[in-house]
């Protein structure tokens, strides 16, 4: 019998603000702008891409496309999202 072997998603552990915020905040920490994208695509699913879609003011399938695996939204549509999702992102000055 082979084990059967599910597709990580992390959506499925996305259920708290404070998660959310951790889970986007490394993305950010690790600089790499797919990863970000990918990272505020699973936490729309996570919280619901019907509601994102209503709060944000754009369609739900828009949605799905602009964050599927190796889409390149438009900055608004990440910020629109982002501020349906209700995160907000901050700068601070980097110290080497």
């Amino acid at each position: 019998m082979k084990p059967v072997i599910t597709e990580f998603d992390p959506s499925d552990y996305l259920d708290s603000d404070a998660m959310i915020a951790e889970y986007l905040s490394q993305v950010l920490a690790a600089g790499d702008s797919d990863e970000l994208i990918r990272a505020v695509g699973h936490v729309a699913k996570a919280r619901g891409m019907a509601q994102i879609a209503k709060d944000s003011g754009l369609g739900r399938a828009s949605l799905y496309k602009a964050f599927a695996p190796g889409a390149k939204p438009r900055f608004d549509t990440v910020v629109k999202v982002l501020h349906a999702l209700g995160v907000e992102l901050h700068a601070q000055p980097v110290h080497g």
